[in-house]
Formats: structure tokens, C-alpha cells, sequence
């Protein structure tokens, strides 16, 4: 059962937070690239993203025990709503250094991808339709290159899951601050190594480029 959201968007410290709640006994945890590397699970978001269907939710996450990335970020709302005992988490960073660190890793690939479409019903096609559905026409109105408009959405983003949810029933977490908020939030005891730091440009523009250049591609 699903026991704790993360509402974040990408590239906020996902894959940290990932790694983090892993250790602390909150694994697995569901991440977009579950998505990426899995047919049976892009098939099922497929469903949901881009035919509309109203999904039993906690079956969608059944054998997680947490969830950060898309599509959690999208669906918060409804999957809090659907799982009510579960907690919540909003990752957050500077707003400039979010929208610099997507353009130049995401983003590129989805400008990759519109420049030279994959073949049709092909995965990174499907992928692409999803993702392409879930973030870039769906969150940003396909307007992320304008650069205060994708600021606006995050900074929007950010204050409707707080409104939505209940400043008290939310954990805001720069994964800057390290284990300490993270651990008084979930009520176990701060572990002895730092806290993890994974997924940064670099090593996410490498990610994107050997998915990129499989059978699956990075969204």
C-alpha cells in the first residue's frame, strides 16, 4: 500500500528523495523511469494520461510503498483523495535553478524528440505521448520555453498542493536540508550517513541519452 506522495515536481530532488525514503524503509519507490523501463506501465499510464480513464489507484502503485516524480506530481490531488492515510511531500528548490536544470535536461529531449519523431506506435513514440501529455501541453500549456510562464506554473504548483492539502498535512522539503525534517515528518530516527544525492544534470543528461539511444527513451 502506498504510504507516502511526493507531489514534487522533477528535478526538485526526486531522485534523492527516492533513494532517501528507500533507506528509511519507504521501498520501493515508484518513480517516473518505472514508466521509462517498464511496457506494462507505460501501457497502464497510457490509460490514464491520454484516454482518460479513472484508475483504482491503489492498485496502479500496488507493490510500492511510496511514489516521487511524475506522474504522482500531476495527480496528487486524487491519488491523496483515493488514499487518504498516505503522507505527502512537496520537493522543492529555487525556481531559476528548477527551470535551468529542466531546460537543459528534459526539456532538450522533448525538443530532440518533436525535431525527429520516433516511429509511430514505437515505445519512445508512446512515451513521448505521455509525457508530452502529462508535462509539456498538460502542465505547462505548452509553453514551458517561455521562461516566467514555466516559473509561474511551478511557483502556482507549489501553493495549490499547500492550499489542496492542508499546510499541516504537507512536508515542504528542500532535500538541501537533509535528513532531519524528512525523518521528524515520517517519525524514525535520522540514519548516520548523509543523506543522498543522486540525479544531478549531468548524470541525468547521461541517463536520458542511453535511454535515448535503447529501446526506451527518458521523459
Amino acid at each position: 500500500m502506498l504510504k507516502l506522495i511526493n507531489a514534487g515536481l522533477g528535478r526538485t530532488g526526486t531522485t534523492s528523495l527516492q533513494a532517501a525514503l528507500e533507506r528509511l524503509g519507504l521501498g520501493p519507490c515508484f518513480h517516473m523511469f518505472d514508466v521509462v523501463d517498464d511496457d506494462r506501465r507505460l501501457a497502464q499510464w497510457e490509460r490514464v494520461v491520454c484516454d482518460g480513464e479513472r484508475p483504482d489507484w491503489a492498485a496502479l502503485y500496488d507493490g510500492y510503498a511510496s511514489a516521487v516524480d511524475g506522474p504522482s506530481t500531476v495527480y496528487y490531488q486524487q491519488i491523496a483523495e483515493a488514499l487518504p492515510e498516505a503522507k505527502v511531500i512537496l520537493t522543492v528548490r529555487d525556481a531559476e535553478g528548477w527551470y535551468k536544470s529542466t531546460y537543459d535536461t528534459l526539456y532538450q529531449f522533448a525538443l530532440r524528440t518533436k525535431e525527429h519523431p520516433p516511429e509511430p506506435g514505437s515505445r519512445q513514440a508512446r512515451l513521448f505521448r505521455v509525457v508530452d501529455a502529462l508535462v509539456w501541453e498538460g502542465l505547462f500549456g505548452g509553453r514551458f520555453e517561455d521562461k516566467d510562464h514555466a516559473i509561474e506554473v511551478y511557483h502556482r504548483h507549489t501553493e495549490d498542493v499547500v492550499r489542496a492539502l492542508g499546510a499541516d498535512n504537507v512536508l515542504v522539503f528542500d532535500v538541501r536540508q537533509g535528513w532531519e525534517p524528512l525523518c521528524a515528518f515520517l517519525g524514525v530516527e535520522v540514519p548516520e550517513e548523509e543523506f543522498p544525492r543522486a540525479n544531478n544534470s549531468e548524470s541525468m543528461r547521461r541517463r536520458i541519452a542511453q535511454a535515448a539511444a535503447g529501446p526506451v527513451s527518458a521523459g
